[in-house]
């Protein structure tokens, strides 16, 4: 698995951030790759700003999965922290593989389902709302 991946890419997946589940979160995307096998959940609390908007205060993921699911997981925890929902519905699977410096070919579909997780997570919180 060494060669496959970055060091940074396995630095997140040996040393994933934000791992765990959110009691009471504000929002929950629930994510699947059947033909892989991955599964990933990604919870959010959403906070108010001081310019009437929403930002994501906590945001936490539990993924079940290969490295790369792992490592795309904890990496958008890092680039949605602190960002309105709006700037975090504009990341996108392309800005995770590259905030990762790059996943394998065959392993890219990993990136859409982080990208994924967190747009079903504000959307839940939308709806919820």
């Amino acid at each position: 698995m060494t060669g496959v991946y970055n060091e940074k890419v396995m630095d997140h997946f040996i040393n994933p951030r934000n791992l765990g589940s959110l009691k009471n979160a504000d929002g929950k995307g629930e994510v699947g790759n059947p033909v892989c096998g991955d599964m990933m959940n990604l919870y959010i609390k959403v906070d108010k700003n001081g310019t009437g908007g929403e930002t994501i205060s906590e945001i936490k993921f539990e993924t079940l999965g290969c490295g790369a699911a792992i490592a795309t997981s904890s990496i958008v925890t890092e680039m949605a922290k602190g960002k309105t929902l709006e700037e975090a519905e504009k990341i996108s699977d392309l800005d995770v593989a590259r905030e990762l410096g790059g996943l394998p070919p065959q392993k890219l579909h990993c990136s859409n389902l982080a990208a994924s997780a967190l747009k079903k997570a504000i959307r839940d919180y939308r709806v919820k709302k």
